[in-house]
């Protein structure tokens, strides 16, 4: 479960990344309300993971998660370069948080 709830909070990162970009400095109220919202519930379900998972790893795959998907929606949907060195860089993201799931 802690697993799961560490993906879940992941993705709520990418999500208040999204919505703090699009708050225009927190001048746009529904952005606004929305990175507020999901940075709480990204916390706290990195919180609950933690409890089960060590630091070291909930952390760098919480933070990978984030990372790649925030670039991702920002190459498919934002106009964001999409060169390949940079797909590649992601990558090798990928590559090392599914590797300390696996030798977790």
């Amino acid at each position: 479960m802690a697993w799961l709830v560490l993906v879940i909070s992941g993705l709520l990162e990418t999500a208040w990344a999204i919505a703090l970009d699009r708050s225009a400095g927190f001048s746009r109220l529904v952005p606004s309300a929305i990175f507020v919202v999901t940075l709480v519930l990204s916390m706290a379900g990195l919180a609950y993971a933690l409890r089960e998972i060590p630091v070291g790893t909930g952390y760098a795959v919480w933070v990978g998660i984030g990372a790649v998907g925030t670039a991702l929606i920002g190459m498919l949907a934002l106009g964001e370069s999409a060169s390949l060195p940079r797909i590649l860089c992601l990558l090798l993201v990928i590559a090392g948080v599914v590797g300390l799931k696996v030798f977790h």
